[in-house]
C-alpha cells in the first residue's frame, strides 16, 4: 500500500488566554492518499481551521504526530517548516491576501523569489504558465484593483501552483464569491485534481462547495465526526453550463 501524504495521529492543540485553556483539537486521527480531494466541515469553533492551520505548519500541536511524505513536520525547525511552506505546500484563502500595487504575474512569482536557482526570467516563465493554467493568461500584467474578486482568486490560485506543490490547502476559497464564480472556482480544483493528482483539502462552510470534493470530513467539538466519500458528487463543469444557460440564477448562492 502506498504511503499516504498526510498521516496523523492523536492530534490535539490547546490555547491558553489568560487561566482558560481552549482545546480546539482533542485528538485527530487522520490518513489522507497523495491526490485525494477532501473538504473540510463544521461549525465554528469545531476545530477544522485550526486543523487545516496545523496541516499548513503555520502552527505546531500541542501533541500528537504529523507525518507529512512521510516527515515529521512537527519536529522540524522554523527555518525547515518555512521550507515545507514555500515548496511543497500552496494555500489559498477567503481574502485572495494579493499585493495591490503589483501586477498579477509580480503576485504569482512572489513564492519563487524565495526559491535558489531561480532566475527572473524563468520566475515570469512560470508565473505566466500558472496564470494560463487557471485561465488568466490574459490578465498577467492587471493589478488587483483592475479584477473582479473571481479573477483575483484565480490570481491566489496560480499563486498557490507556481512552486508546483504537491498539496494545496484552500480555506473558505469561495466565501467571498457569487454562486457562479463560486462554482468557477472549485471546477478549477477539480479539473487540478484530475489532470495533475493534486492533493487538495477545502475548508468550507457551504454544503453545495463541500459536494464538489470526493471525501467530506467533518468537524465538531475538535474531534472528526464524520469521515465519508461525497454521495452524488457535483460536477463543476456541468453546473457551469446550467449556471451560464441561466444568468439571472447567478446571484443567487448555491
Amino acid at each position: 500500500m502506498d504511503r499516504p501524504l498526510i498521516s496523523v495521529r492523536d492530534l490535539t492543540k490547546t490555547y491558553t488566554f489568560g487561566e482558560v485553556d481552549v482545546r480546539a483539537l482533542r485528538g485527530v486521527s487522520i490518513d489522507v492518499a497523495a491526490s485525494e480531494f477532501l473538504a473540510l466541515t463544521g461549525p465554528s469553533g469545531s476545530g477544522k481551521s485550526t486543523f487545516m492551520h496545523l496541516l499548513g505548519c503555520l502552527d505546531r500541536p500541542t501533541s500528537g504526530t504529523y507525518l507529512l511524505n512521510g516527515r515529521d513536520v512537527s519536529a522540524l525547525t522554523n527555518r525547515q517548516l518555512a521550507r515545507v511552506r514555500n515548496q511543497e505546500i500552496g494555500f489559498v484563502f477567503q481574502g485572495f491576501n494579493l499585493l495591490a500595487r503589483t501586477s498579477a504575474l509580480e503576485n504569482v512569482e512572489l513564492p519563487l523569489m524565495y526559491a535558489r536557482g531561480v532566475s527572473g526570467r524563468q520566475r515570469r516563465e512560470r508565473a505566466a504558465a500558472a496564470l494560463d493554467a487557471v485561465g488568466l493568461g490574459d490578465r498577467r500584467f492587471h493589478r488587483p484593483n483592475q479584477m473582479s474578486g473571481g479573477q483575483q482568486q484565480r490570481v491566489a490560485i496560480a499563486r498557490a501552483l507556481v512552486n508546483e506543490p504537491p498539496l494545496l490547502l484552500a480555506d473558505e476559497p469561495t466565501g467571498n464569491l457569487d454562486s457562479r464564480t463560486s462554482v468557477e472556482i472549485v471546477e478549477i480544483f477539480q479539473r487540478l485534481n484530475i489532470e495533475r493528482g493534486l492533493t487538495i483539502l477545502i475548508v468550507t462552510h457551504e454544503r453545495d462547495v463541500a459536494q464538489y470534493a470526493a471525501r467530506l470530513v467533518s468537524f465538531l467539538d475538535g474531534r472528526i465526526r464524520v469521515d465519508q466519500p461525497v454521495a452524488n458528487r457535483h460536477d463543476a463543469v456541468a453546473d457551469l453550463v446550467r449556471l451560464r444557460a441561466a444568468p439571472d440564477v447567478a446571484e443567487v448562492r448555491l
